[in-house]
């Protein structure tokens, strides 16, 4: 089958690669319709993997068809349409069973908790993916929601949600996103839907500025992000912010912005092991912070709801389409934030 290749920096590659196929009883082998590039895509791409291994399938986010099964699934059959996961789960933990996933019981490491970051749990950046414990780690598609929306709901939305529901926003409340990526805008959408007055968003990319503010958010604008955080507060910041970058300064901002006794939640990436938290900084301002992987599983049945009810749009960040035989092109556009992207489908029946 056809899959897209990591091999270092900027090296992403359409190749052949074994089919996936069914090798536990509990496995099942879905037909990907739509595969997504996540922001934590770019950092392998950027040349920072999460694994030393080359020639892997990158991706953790897919919609497909089951098209074959292990003996032992029996809450899936072929020909049902199904949403993967981006969080894997064991099925048999404590954690796992409640839906706390990223908090598995029995992976001996991070690399066995999501698909396409090592070449233990292939990508979901492929014709086909094969998937573990079928019956917890796919979830049935209702007719009512699009591929696109459901793309967005594998991986993004769930980790916005996430992020927001960690920030403890209550009605009423003015928060700050900070980077308004598609896990930036699923923040916003959740902040609202979590019953915020007002979301405030600040990002480099004006274009993101921009669209953002179609979904009603008000955008940072000038130079000295802080200072005009300060005035859209009547200086006294936010009640809570969701940090959906991962960088030092980002984080820093987040940790400033806030207001005495805020919540900062932080679900952007970060790689940095020696982060220069400023302890006293936080202990002054009372601050509460929390940080984390979303469980994908856990936040996914509110964020249906919600969809099917119209109340949150995921579709709305998907801004471009490309057949998977383009990825390595698609990867290019989205790591330099060129032509308003915001969000990557990858069809690979085209």
């Amino acid at each position: 089958m056809k899959a897209l290749t990591y091999h270092g920096r900027h090296d992403i590659r359409y190749d052949d690669v074994p089919d996936a196929a069914v090798t536990n009883p509990t496995d099942a082998v879905v037909r990907v319709t739509s595969a997504g590039i996540c922001g934590s895509d770019l950092h392998i791409y950027g040349g920072h993997p999460f694994s030393p291994e080359l020639g892997y399938t990158p991706g953790h986010e897919c919609v497909g068809v089951v098209v074959e099964t292990g003996g032992q699934v029996t809450r899936f059959k072929p020909g049902d349409r199904v949403l993967v996961p981006a969080s894997v789960g064991c099925a048999q933990c404590r954690s796992c069973a409640a839906g706390f996933t990223a908090r598995c019981e029995r992976a001996k490491s991070s690399m066995e908790l999501c698909y396409g970051v090592s070449p233990q749990l292939q990508g979901s950046q492929a014709q086909a993916l094969a998937v573990p414990c079928a019956d917890v780690n796919l979830v049935r598609l209702p007719e009512s929601i699009s591929d696109e929306a459901a793309l967005v709901l594998t991986d993004n939305a769930p980790t916005a949600w996430y992020g927001c529901r960690r920030a403890r926003i209550q009605p009423g409340e003015t928060v700050l996103v900070v980077g308004l990526g598609p896990v930036g805008l699923m923040a916003a959408q959740s902040a609202f839907a979590m019953g915020a007055a007002r979301v405030l968003g600040t990002d480099l990319v004006p274009e993101r500025r921009a669209f953002a503010a179609t979904l009603g958010v008000e955008p940072v604008e000038g130079e000295d992000v802080r200072a005009a955080i300060r005035e859209m507060t009547g200086g006294r910041g936010p009640d809570a912010v969701v940090e959906a970058v991962g960088s030092d300064a980002t984080i820093e901002l987040a940790l400033k912005a806030v207001r005495q006794a805020g919540r900062v939640s932080v679900i952007g990436v970060s790689q940095n092991k020696a982060f220069p938290f400023h302890m006293g900084l936080a202990q002054i301002k009372e601050l509460e912070f929390a940080i984390g992987l979303c469980s994908v599983h856990y936040e996914l049945p509110p964020l249906i709801a919600l969809t099917q009810a119209g109340r949150i749009k995921p579709e709305a960040v998907v801004s471009h389409h490309f057949a998977l035989s383009e990825g390595p092109a698609a990867y290019e556009l989205f790591a330099g934030r060129a032509d308003g992207v915001r969000k990557i489908v990858l069809d690979p029946t085209r």
